[in-house]
Parts: structure tokens; sequence; C-alpha cells
């Protein structure tokens, strides 16, 4: 038997549409099988939480259900009889529908009755399948740059997703055709894909712009010269003016997100940290012997409270 979907999710029936994403996010990067190999357990669960999710995420499926029109797996639940079962009832039954009585028909009216008898063929004809919703883990530069990732769906298919250029967490694409079947010759539903963006050990982002904090060593602060520097498409080199210090900030243009979607080319925004590194004997014989000359108060101007 299926499970609530509400406690599946775990939140409450009154939960707003924020909660019920932000539930289904932790319990799918959880029981996501591409983190969970070989355990079956976690993969069930996935797919209990993926299923309701699809329910839950969809405004009018939620109504629906709330109103117990359908059931835990989105199917339509059984109609009241109509006249078939009206005509076959027992001798005796079949004008006492429903405990009825007083007019002919158990107390309903005729449009009742025939709202009823014909209420399944209003309902038969063309209609699009459902929409299927996922959540795609990617790399922080797999999302900056772009790639194609695998999704791994809760039946054991997959499908590529191709990751656009500067897709960020909370970016849903949509593959159509890809959620579930068409009824009755109607088109299939669209597969909409939320992308989960993992953090970088070193680099940070801010719309089309790229964060990073550069150590540089005493000898490279204070005399200056090139350094190489990490970016999202590679290795570059930069110019370090003599005598900077922990908190300068140098950009270097284009350098951030790629241009995609009218959006131009971000920077990278880099802000040196220097690192003093292992002690030196050289370095410290000089400055005892220089002791006072050209020095400096670093923490002029701080008051004690």
């Amino acid at each position: 038997m299926a499970e609530d979907p509400y406690s599946v999710l775990g939140v409450a029936r009154t939960a707003t549409a924020e909660e019920i994403r932000a539930a289904y996010r932790k319990l799918a990067k959880q029981h996501h099988p591409d983190l969970n190999p070989g355990n079956k357990a976690a993969e069930e669960r996935f797919k209990k939480v993926s299923a309701a999710n699809e329910l839950l995420s969809d405004a009018e499926k939620r109504r629906q259900y709330d109103a117990g029109e359908i059931d835990e797996t989105g199917a339509v639940k059984a109609p009241p009889p109509g006249y078939r079962e009206y005509a076959e009832a027992p001798h005796g039954a079949r004008y006492a529908y429903e405990g009825g009585g007083g007019g002919g028909f158990g107390g309903e009216n005729f449009e009742d009755l025939f709202g009823s008898m014909f209420g399944e063929r209003a309902r038969s004809g063309p209609a699009a399948g459902r929409d299927a919703h996922y959540s795609l883990h990617a790399g922080f530069l797999e999302a900056v740059n772009g790639a194609t990732k695998r999704l791994t769906l809760p039946d054991g298919l997959t499908l590529d997703v191709k990751i656009p250029a500067g897709t960020a967490t909370g970016d849903v694409l949509r593959l159509r055709g890809r959620g579930g079947p068409g009824r009755q010759g109607g088109p299939a539903g669209d597969a909409l894909i939320e992308i989960v963006v993992a953090e970088h050990a070193f680099f940070t982002r801010d719309g089309q712009n790229i964060g990073l904090v550069l150590p540089v060593s005493v000898r490279e602060a204070v005399l200056g010269g090139k350094i190489s520097v990490p970016t999202p498409s590679g290795v570059v080199a930069m110019s370090v003016k003599a005598g900077a210090d922990t908190g300068t900030k140098m950009r270097l243009k284009g350098r951030g997100v790629p241009a995609h979607g009218g959006k131009a080319a971000g920077d990278l925004i880099v802000t040196l940290a220097v690192h003093v590194g292992e002690p030196q004997a050289a370095l410290e014989a000089f400055l005892r012997e220089n002791e006072g000359a050209g020095a400096f108060d670093a923490r002029a101007g701080m008051v004690a409270p």
C-alpha cells in the first residue's frame, strides 16, 4: 500500500510549496542511488520520496489528493456507482441507493444520476501525461562551464542531461516528452529536473562573478611579479604589484561565469592572502638585524574597547 506523501516527506498537510521543496531536496540528496551505490533500501526510499514530491509539488494534483479525488499514486479514485450498478443491484435495493426515500431515485435528481452515468465518458479522450520531478547534483565547475550528467531514475533507467553553462542551484531544466506517458494518444509529460550545485574547495560564486582567495608568499607580496592563478577555465598568469598586502583585490576580466542566456561573461575577483609559510632562518635573521628599520605600526588606529 502506498504511503501518505506528506508522511514520506515528513511535512504537515499545511506545508507550503517551499517547505515541500526543501524537504524533498534534503531527502533526495540523502537517499539518491548515486550517493548510495548498492543500497537497495536507499533506492526504494528515493523512489517513494520522488513519487511523493511529484504529487505534492503539483498544485492541482495536491488539491485533488487533499480532496480525496486521487490516491497516493495519483490514480483517480473509483466514482460513485452509475446506471449499471443501479440496474444490477439486488431487488428492492435498486431505488433505495444511499438509503434514499421519497422520489423514484432515492432522493437523487436527474442531473446527479446522469452525471454518474456519463462521468467516466466525460473524462475519456486524449490527455497529456504527468510531469516527472527529479533532483540532479552537479559539481561547481560543471554548473559554471556546462556539462552532461547522467540522471538515474527511480525505475533504474537513465537520462543524459545537458547542463547549460551558468546553471545555479534551484534552476530547473525541462526535458520535453520525458515524463509520464500520455493517455489515449495524448502527448507525454515532461521531466522537470532541479539542479543542486556542490560547493567548491576555493571558488565561490556571486551572480556572474567568481570569487577566489589566493594565497601569496611573503616574497611575492614584497617584491611583486607574475604568479599563476587558477580560474574556472584553466590557469592564467597575473601580475602582482610590489608591496601587496592581504585583502588586496584584483580583477581578471571575463574569467568568471561564461556568457550565456544574453548575459555577459563574469569576472574572477581575486583577493590576496599573504602566507608566511614555514620558518626560514635567513628571513628571521634579516628581520632581527634590521629591527626598527622602516618599521610601521600594523595596528595603528585600533582603540581598545
